[in-house]
Parts: C-alpha cells; sequence; structure tokens
C-alpha cells in the first residue's frame, strides 16, 4: 500500500522553507535598523573629520585656534600618559581629570535631583506651596551659573563645597519642574477610581501620582545631568585642577587650543555615555512609556 502525504505550502509569507533557504522578512528588516542605526552615528563622526581636517589644512585659520585632528589627538596621548618625566597635565592623567569631574558632577546631581523630585512632588500636590515656590524657582532656573558663582565662592570658599552646591543649584529646576508638571498632570480618573476603592492621600500618591509622574521625572533628571554638564567648567574655575573645567581654564589661559579641545571632548564623550545609561534605566523603570 502506498501513502501520499500532500503537504501543502505555507501561508505565512515570512516562513522558510528549509534550512538554506532565504531569512526570514522580519529578521532581515531588523538587521538592516540595528546596521543604519550603528552607522549613521559613525558616518557623522567621519564626516565631521573631514571637515574638521579640511578646515585646518585650508590655511583660513591659525593653527593656534584650528589645530589639525591630529595635534589634538598627540596631546591627548600628551595628557593621557606620562612622557619626558612629565605626568599628565599639571601632575595629572586625563582620567584622573575625569574621574573627579564625574564626582563633582555625580554628587552635586544627586543632591539637585533628589531635592528637586522631592520639591515637585510636594509642589504639584500641594497648591498653596507651588503658588509660593514657584516664582522662586523659575529666578533660580533663569540665573546662569556664573551670576552667582562667585557668590558661593565669598560664602563657601573654594574648596568642594562651592563646586557641588553650583552643580545642585544648576540640576534642581530641571527635576522640579518636570516633577511638578508630571504630578499636576496625573490622571484624575485614576486618582478618583483609587480614593473610591479606599485609598488614602498617601496611597494614591504612592501608587497612582508616582507611576504616572515617572515618565516625565525621567526626562528632568535627564536634562538635569545636562545642566550640571554645561556648568562643570564654570564650577571647576577656582581649584579645578585636577578637573576636567580646571584642565580647560588652564590651558585656554596658554592658548593651548589642543589641550582644550582634549578637554571638551572628554566632558562630551562622557555625557554622552551617561545620558545612554540615563536612557537605559528609563526604558527599565518606565517600559509602559509611549504604549499607553
Amino acid at each position: 500500500m502506498s501513502v501520499f502525504v500532500d503537504i501543502a505550502p505555507s501561508s505565512d509569507p515570512n516562513a522558510v522553507s528549509s534550512a538554506s533557504g532565504p531569512e526570514p522578512r522580519p529578521r532581515r528588516r531588523r538587521r538592516r535598523g540595528l546596521l543604519t542605526k550603528a552607522a549613521l552615528p559613525l558616518l557623522s563622526v567621519a564626516a565631521f573629520g573631514i571637515v574638521w581636517q579640511l578646515a585646518a589644512a585650508s590655511g583660513i585659520w591659525n593653527q593656534t585656534f584650528v589645530p589639525y585632528p591630529a595635534t589634538v589627538w598627540n596631546a591627548f596621548i600628551d595628557v593621557s600618559t606620562t612622557h619626558d618625566g612629565v605626568r599628565g597635565y599639571a601632575g595629572y592623567l586625563l582620567w584622573e581629570h575625569l574621574y573627579m569631574t564625574l564626582r563633582r558632577v555625580l554628587a552635586g546631581v544627586v543632591i539637585g535631583v533628589v531635592l528637586g523630585v522631592l520639591l515637585g512632588l510636594l509642589m504639584g500636590s500641594v497648591g498653596w506651596v507651588r503658588s509660593v515656590l514657584e516664582p522662586w524657582l523659575t529666578f533660580l532656573r533663569a540665573l546662569p551659573p556664573l551670576a552667582y558663582f562667585f557668590l558661593l565662592v565669598i560664602w563657601l570658599g573654594i574648596d568642594e563645597a562651592p563646586k557641588i552646591t553650583l552643580l545642585a543649584l544648576a540640576a534642581l529646576p530641571p527635576a522640579a519642574v518636570a516633577t511638578t508638571s508630571a504630578v499636576v498632570a496625573a490622571p484624575v480618573g485614576l486618582q478618583e477610581a483609587a480614593r473610591a476603592l479606599g485609598a488614602s492621600r498617601r496611597q494614591v500618591i504612592r501608587d497612582v501620582v508616582v507611576p504616572s509622574a515617572l515618565p516625565e521625572t525621567f526626562t528632568g533628571i535627564r536634562l538635569a545631568v545636562g545642566m550640571a554638564y554645561s556648568s562643570v567648567v564654570a564650577a571647576e574655575l577656582f581649584n579645578g585642577i585636577p578637573g576636567i573645567g580646571g584642565l580647560v581654564k588652564d590651558a585656554s589661559n596658554y592658548n593651548n587650543t589642543p589641550v582644550v579641545l582634549v578637554g571638551i571632548f572628554a566632558v562630551g564623550f562622557s555625557g554622552l555615555v551617561i545620558d545612554s545609561l540615563l536612557r537605559s534605566i528609563e526604558r527599565r523603570s518606565v517600559p509602559w512609556r509611549g504604549r499607553i
């Protein structure tokens, strides 16, 4: 007896007919998307390097103002190593300068963000507190860091206290404003439903308001870190060595543009890394963002 088995072709357009068949379309699209996502930043960096090289080679600007990329790379090597008996810049290697700057930024951001989030929760939950504090918060947010840094130096001296205080004051307003807006915009229907089920005010804030405010709060935290980074050079104007800000200021006094650019790139690249880490934490902590 012969048995015939009729195998109908799969109706799934993404099915693979054999092990050696074509790769499924979704997988190809996903791989192509990942390659594009990785290639575009590299292409932009390469394009920037080419334009920089052409600008330096054009002769329009003096090498003091626009040095060659190779000159900046040599300065990076010099600042990062011990050469001819000289250790880095001003006796510290680049990673030591960067470590001190990041430590100051971390301390200032933690203080500013914690106070800003707590202040935002209070202002968003209590109307009269928001009416009293919001003008002062706006006033502080409008001030450039250098406007009050010298006052902090007079009050606190030239050690670490004025630097960390300046960074904390720079980080506080974005975190407070974002958290306040998020708390005020928390869904009223969910809050009323929680109260109807017997939840207390504290439980409503903990279980309804805070989760709904988290996405906007994370945005405020990222802005707070950016504000602290933009203020770090000002924070390290006095007694800033070791530190990237002190390195940049000291090098600028001698028109040492390559070292200044090394410091700028160090702050910028470390900022990109920290922002990527914050976005990763945000995706894990607030997985529902953009889906509801």
